[in-house]
């Protein structure tokens, strides 16, 4: 049984499908309990660039007469969930974050959205992205601390699971924008191994590195959304005495010394589950790798924006377009080339172990909202196309989140799940 005094809004998704399955919520108190918890704190925090209340309640009001129908219901029933605005959605604009495409509307729905409807859920509204998806903030503010950044690209999506606008949001990750946001926002953030979600209708930037993920606020909400987007069954079960590898990576001195203390005293209490793992000098190279392929790709990509309005690009996406159209062939296909190679090397120093375990991000959010914040925890993982959680395990001195991230062989996704409810439980 639920308190009675418990609103609506603060619901898990996966309570919340439940409760409107068995008929004691419906779809509309939900939405509508939703939209009140917005108007309370959306004006300081900024995490919508389209929301219209009417065009949700319409949504939310036709779950409910399909559910008085009796009939077998989807996962995510009557669930309302916020969706990155650089997916296409057919009855909402898509803009991407950029004044070059303001008052875009497309014709069809991502496929990614399709799906969520398909499962049974309100598409509540557009949640901000930075610019593009790139680095150039939006308007949000982190829940936490409105002096703060929300973290990148996805930082709509993870503000408003964080402050409970929603239960459920999509992202993406080119290089850290689901695992940063969700570490500086206090959330699950869950990057599902590459390719496992379809891209169609989403906008893309980097083919090779580009990755859908998605918010929540519990393992088993974030199974629920990401199981539905992969068509996959992901059952969070918990893995009893988990192995776990810690790993630094090359870029261990960009973590600050709260965020190195902190995972100090987390692997001594973890004891014999965790093992260090140094990385071969191979890895030296993977953040410029990296860079190589995404610079290329973004330029060629973002180029009809670049010949149309580059001066209405920000001064850094300029930069970056361009520096692309300086990267040389040889450069990129080095860089391509060493993907596999990385992985051959990962899942030989992996076996044995059920996940990595390493920062989300080089600590706390920072202050002031003309950044996103230091993606560099992320991008050897995304390089690699791994599965990736970040995990609202740790708090630092000032209260704010300090994110865990944990990283999982590839296509091991369930796993990865069940080890972060174990650290979860025990953390608890």
């Amino acid at each position: 049984m639920l308190e009675t005094s418990t609103q609506p809004f603060e619901f898990s998704a996966h309570i919340a499908a439940r409760e409107i399955r068995e008929g004691r919520l419906s779809s509309e108190e939900l939405v509508n309990s939703c939209l009140e918890r917005i108007k309370d704190c959306d004006e300081q925090i900024k995490a919508w660039t389209f929301l219209d209340e009417e065009q949700a309640l319409a949504q939310a009001r036709a779950a409910d007469r399909t559910r008085k129908k009796g009939d077998m219901l989807p996962p995510l029933h009557g669930v309302p969930v916020g969706i990155k605005d650089i997916f296409d959605t057919h009855d909402m604009p898509t803009e991407n974050g950029t004044v070059l495409d303001a008052g875009r509307q497309p014709s069809l729905d991502a496929l990614s959205v399709a799906d969520l409807r398909a499962a049974g859920a309100v598409i509540m509204g557009k949640c901000v992205t930075a610019e593009m998806a790139v680095y150039t903030p939006g308007k949000t503010a982190n829940p936490h601390d409105s002096k703060r950044t929300p973290g990148g690209s996805s930082s709509g999506s993870a503000a408003a699971v964080a402050a409970q606008m929603v239960p459920l949001a999509t992202g993406t990750q080119t290089g850290g924008s689901v695992i940063r946001p969700a570490a500086f926002c206090g959330v699950f953030g869950f990057k599902p191994t590459r390719g496992t979600i379809a891209r169609d209708g989403v906008l893309m930037q980097s083919p090779t590195l580009d990755q859908l993920g998605v918010f929540a606020n519990t393992v088993e909400d974030t199974a629920l959304i990401a199981g539905v987007l992969m068509a996959e069954n992901l059952r969070v079960r918990t893995i009893e005495a988990p192995r776990l590898a810690f790993v630094k990576s090359p870029v261990w001195n960009d973590a600050d010394d709260e965020t190195r203390a902190a995972f100090d005293a987390l692997n001594d209490s973890l004891g014999a589950h965790i093992t260090e793992v140094e990385l071969p000098a191979q890895f030296d190279n993977a953040i410029s790798w990296h860079k190589a392929i995404h610079d290329t790709e973004l330029a060629r990509h973002y180029g009809p924006y670049y010949e149309r309005g580059k001066d209405r690009l920000s001064r850094h996406l300029r930069e970056m377009i361009e520096r692309g159209q300086r990267t040389s062939s040889q450069e990129y296909f080095e860089a391509k080339t060493a993907i596999d190679t990385l992985n051959g090397l990962l899942k030989s120093l992996s076996s044995g172990f059920d996940a990595i375990l390493t920062p989300a991000t080089t600590g706390e959010a920072p202050v002031g909202l003309e950044t996103t914040g230091n993606p560099v925890f992320c991008k050897l993982w995304t390089l690699c196309g791994l599965p990736s959680l970040s995990m609202p395990l740790l708090k630092a001195k000032s209260g704010m989140p300090l994110g865990v991230q944990l990283v999982g062989p590839l296509g091991q996704d369930a796993g990865l799940l069940g080890c972060a409810n174990w650290l979860m439980e025990r953390g608890n």
